[in-house]
C-alpha cells in the first residue's frame, strides 16, 4: 500500500437501482474525445471528470489540462467550450486544475477558497462535500459558508482512498470508516484495487469503482469480499474493449456506462446488455 499518499476522491450517487445481474457489453463507444491529446474541439487532454445530463441528451467533461468544461452533444463528433478554455489560472473566467464538471458558465463566482478539491458532491439540503487532496480530508459547507468542518460521514460519504487502493464508507456521526471495497494491498485479483478513481453507488450499496492502474470497472456488492470486471481488464490500450488508466465513470437514468478514459483522451459509453 502507498500509505504516504493522498486522499483522493470523485463520489457520486445513482437515484435508481442497477439489477445485481446486469452485465455490460465488452466493447464501448467513443462519444467524446479520442482524437488524440490537444486543445481542439473535437479532442481532450487528459480528461478526469464527468456528469451526464440525460434530459439534454448532453455529457459535460472536466478537460483537465485543457483548463476547460466541454459540453458534448449525444452523436456529436465535436464539442462546445461552456467553461474555462482561456489557459489556466486564477481569473473568473479561467479554470485550473479542474477535475469536476457541475456548472455551466463562462465566469463564475469563488465561493470556497484555499482548497485542493479533486471531489466533491451535493446533498438534498445544498451542503457541498469537497475532499480536499492536500488535507487529507472531506469538508462539509453549508450555503454560505466559507470554512466549513471536517465531517467523517453525512449519511453515507464515499472515498477512494486512492494510495491506500480501497473504497471507504463514512456513516453519519462516525469517526472511522468502512471498507467497502479493496484494502488487500495494490494488486489486480477480484479482492483489490489499484490506485482507484471515481466511485459510483446505487441505493442498493452497490459500488462502481474506476479501478485506475489495472484498466477496468469493477463492481463490488454491498458486504462483498470481492469485486467482478464489468468492463476493461484486458491490460491498457486503446482498443473497443480496453481502459487505459480510467479514472471517472458515471450512468445514464438506462444504467448504461460512461468512462472516462484518462490517457487515451476519450469518454467511452458502455452500453447494457438488452
Amino acid at each position: 500500500m502507498h500509505q504516504s499518499g493522498p486522499l483522493y476522491s470523485k463520489i457520486s450517487s445513482l437515484s435508481t437501482d442497477i439489477h445485481p445481474n446486469a452485465r455490460w457489453q465488452k466493447n464501448g463507444l467513443t462519444v467524446a474525445g479520442g482524437n488524440g491529446y490537444g486543445n481542439g474541439i473535437n479532442q481532450l487532454y487528459y480528461p478526469w471528470g464527468l456528469y451526464v445530463d440525460d434530459d439534454d441528451q448532453t455529457i459535460y467533461i472536466a478537460d483537465a489540462s485543457n483548463h476547460r468544461i466541454v459540453e458534448w452533444k449525444w452523436g456529436a463528433t465535436s464539442g462546445q467550450v461552456v467553461a474555462g478554455g482561456n489557459g489556466q489560472g486564477n481569473g473568473t473566467h479561467q479554470l485550473s486544475d479542474l477535475f469536476d464538471p457541475r456548472r455551466n458558465g463562462t465566469s463564475g463566482e469563488t465561493i470556497i477558497f484555499n482548497i485542493n478539491c479533486v471531489g466533491l458532491t451535493m446533498d438534498e439540503n445544498g451542503s457541498l462535500y469537497v475532499v480536499d487532496y492536500g488535507k487529507h480530508e472531506v469538508r462539509r459547507y453549508r450555503r454560505g459558508e466559507s470554512q466549513g468542518i471536517v465531517v467523517a460521514g453525512g449519511n453515507g460519504i464515499y472515498v477512494s482512498d486512492w494510495r491506500n487502493d480501497r473504497v471507504m464508507e463514512w456513516v453519519k456521526g462516525a469517526k472511522q470508516g468502512i471498507v467497502v471495497a479493496g484494502d488487500q494491498g495494490e494488486g489486480n485479483g477480484l479482492t483489490h484495487l489499484s490506485c482507484p478513481g471515481g466511485v459510483v453507488v446505487d441505493p442498493l450499496g452497490t459500488v462502481h469503482v474506476a479501478d485506475q492502474w489495472n484498466h477496468r470497472i469493477m463492481r463490488w456488492p454491498k458486504g462483498a469480499t470481492k469485486g467482478s470486471v464489468i468492463v476493461g481488464g484486458n491490460g491498457g490500450g486503446g482498443q473497443s474493449n480496453r481502459l487505459n488508466w480510467p479514472i471517472g465513470l458515471s450512468f445514464d437514468r438506462h444504467s448504461n456506462l460512461y468512462v472516462v478514459d484518462y490517457r487515451n483522451h476519450r469518454v467511452q459509453n458502455v452500453n447494457l446488455n438488452s
